[in-house]
């Protein structure tokens, strides 16, 4: 869909599977240049989105931050990683 839509960045909010300890939680995968072609490996993720994990203006915080780094570099996943942005951190 990110293709079709000639998107620049995504973000995908997933809900947590069933049966795991934490049913109330989400992760948000982020992408640059979403197409078929991606793998996990271009992807960031941002998880234990809830209440008693990472809370969500915290989680949007970090994505926000993410997202301006994303476009910045033209990054997402390992490559932005490598970059020395970990999705876990604060980028300014």
């Amino acid at each position: 869909m990110g293709a079709i839509l000639e998107c620049r960045q995504s973000i995908i909010l997933l809900g947590e599977r069933p049966g795991l300890s934490a049913h109330d939680s989400l992760g948000a995968y982020l992408t640059y240049e979403p197409h078929a072609e991606r793998t996990d490996a271009d992807r960031n993720c941002v998880s234990n989105i809830r209440a008693d994990g990472l809370p969500p203006l915290e989680a949007a915080r970090r994505l926000a931050n993410i997202l301006a780094e994303s476009r910045r570099l033209g990054l997402s996943g390992t490559a932005l990683n490598d970059a020395g942005n970990r999705p876990d951190a604060e980028l300014g």
